[in-house]
């Protein structure tokens, strides 16, 4: 009776049945359904040694007859019940376990990949800016070596020029300044296409004075400026070295009997420095000082017609060609603002007229950067896809270039690197559209109090006002819409980054 009692109850223990799939099992309760498997299979081994005994017993009797008699014992019922609900409470236990081990490595597997993801989107978006910028390299290695060739070959012509005019009246030549692109890093251009621009600083000669007018000092930078040549007596000279003429106070007829002009009779227009005398006289010059040169027996150079500059064309020895242009400049003071040769914005410049230039002032500043930026600095590519986007745009390349100076000087250049291309792109782009919502945009080098000490400026540049690069838009609503419809385009170029409007959203960095 005891035994039938406690079947009863292992059976009702095993009716209730394993949790569901979902619920939570306890090690207790996993505990207490290995005591009940043990116990029956004790209870079984059991059973089937009564049955054994039962055989021995009853060994004369005929099988069907054992049969019968067992299938009629009630033992036997509960007991093949008990197994097939311990068979099948086994069954729902291991799919159960089976189903929730299933859904960790669900989880686990979906968490990896979540996580597999994200590492793969943060090596997207560094491989994307890594791709853009693979996209606008350049062979810099090889523009370099090329602008240091066509230095020197301009140092030496100069070398040879300056030899035969040390006993002229003509302007002195000092060393050449590689400025403009090619020379501060970032040019846009492929080889072949590359204009390699060269400063010609150039002082009085001997009994000759430079003075410099800058017209309305009240813009600067100065597009009407001139150089008003006035003659110095040399007479203390003369009497020391003998063969200095004064033509202040030289009679009459020893000048004319001298063969050698003044200044102002050569390259003169009135008392003005006169820009195309002097390119032209600078022209002839280098044509006779190339022969000179061993170089000219591997190069040829042409001298190409220019009424504001010296132009040249080298051919090389594999007939390869490079275009070099030789612009004239008077030093103001002791800064690197120059009265140059340049043209300037109007259609006609008058030939006394030597705009300032900020030219070799800018060329610093990126020697600058150069020397305190990082040595994976990805300024210079950012600013060669911005004279890139431009092209066949309102906005010139100078007006970018503006923005990425303002930017160098205001953004850590440690922030420069590869992998914040670009958002430096984002900001160039979002600092542009802040300057046209504005309708103004400041000159870099005038009344900007942190243009780096390596960079003189001349004092009218520290005290002036800022210049607005952007007065005309202020001035004409048209412009101004114009330049807006510009931007839209300039953003949504194919060449342009996708990101750039990204962070169109962000304040304005304009004038913090």
């Amino acid at each position: 009776m005891a035994s039938a009692i406690f079947y009863f109850l292992a059976f009702l223990g095993l009716v209730e049945g394993p949790k569901g799939v979902g619920d939570e099992l306890d090690e207790a309760t996993n505990e207490r359904m290995r005591q009940y498997a043990e116990e029956m299979q004790q209870r079984m081994a059991q059973l089937l040694l009564e049955i054994e005994a039962l055989e021995k017993q009853q060994s004369s009797m005929h099988m069907g007859a054992l049969l019968l008699s067992a299938m009629q014992t009630w033992q036997f019922w509960a007991w093949l019940g008990v197994i097939l609900l311990y068979i099948l409470n086994a069954w729902l236990l291991f799919r159960d376990l089976l189903g929730r081990e299933n859904n960790r490595e669900e989880e686990s597997s979906s968490s990896d990949d979540d996580q597999q993801n994200n590492n793969r989107n943060r090596i997207e978006e560094r491989d994307e800016g890594r791709i853009f910028a693979e996209r606008i390299q350049w062979p810099v290695q090889h523009i370099q070596i090329n602008c240091q060739v066509m230095m020197s070959m301009v140092g030496d012509l100069l070398y040879f020029i300056k030899r035969s005019l040390s006993n002229t009246y003509f302007p002195v030549l000092h060393p050449p300044i590689g400025v403009g692109s090619a020379f501060e890093g970032w040019t846009p251009l492929e080889d072949y296409n590359i204009v390699y621009r060269i400063f010609v600083p150039i002082t009085a000669p001997r009994g000759h004075s430079f003075h410099l007018e800058l017209g309305n000092e009240e813009e600067l930078p100065s597009k009407n400026s001139r150089i008003r040549v006035e003659l110095e007596c040399t007479c203390a000279r003369e009497q020391s070295f003998g063969n200095v003429l004064c033509f202040l106070h030289q009679p009459e007829e020893e000048l004319r009997r001298n063969r050698e002009p003044s200044l102002l009779q050569t390259l003169c227009t009135g008392s003005y420095l006169d820009v195309h005398k002097t390119s032209f006289w600078f022209q002839q010059m280098m044509k006779a000082a190339w022969k000179f040169l061993p170089e000219s027996a591997r190069h040829h150079i042409g001298v190409l017609p220019s009424r504001r500059s010296c132009k040249l064309r080298v051919f090389d020895a594999f007939d390869r060609i490079r275009f070099v242009e030789l612009i004239f400049g008077v030093q103001q003071g002791d800064s690197d603002i120059f009265l140059s040769s340049e043209n300037t914005d109007a259609i006609f410049t008058p030939d006394t007229v030597w705009p300032q230039s900020c030219r070799v002032a800018e060329m610093k500043f990126f020697r600058y950067i150069k020397a305190h930026a990082p040595q994976d600095s990805y300024h210079l590519r950012c600013m060669q896809l911005c004279a890139r986007i431009v092209v066949g745009n309102d906005f010139t390349p100078y007006v970018l270039k503006t923005v990425v100076m303002h930017l160098l000087n205001t953004i850590p250049l440690e922030s420069w690197c590869r992998r914040e291309f670009l958002q430096r792109m984002d900001d160039i782009m979002e600092y542009l559209h802040c300057c046209i919502v504005e309708k103004r945009l400041d000159h870099f080098f005038l009344g900007n109090k942190e243009v780096p000490d390596e960079v003189t400026l001349h004092p009218d540049f520290l005290t002036s006002s800022p210049l607005n690069l952007f007065q005309h838009m202020a001035e004409d609503p048209n412009v101004h819409d114009r330049a807006l419809r510009e931007f839209q385009v300039l953003r949504n170029r194919p060449v342009a980054l996708p990101r750039m409007t990204t962070g169109m959203q962000r304040s304005c960095l304009c004038y913090k």
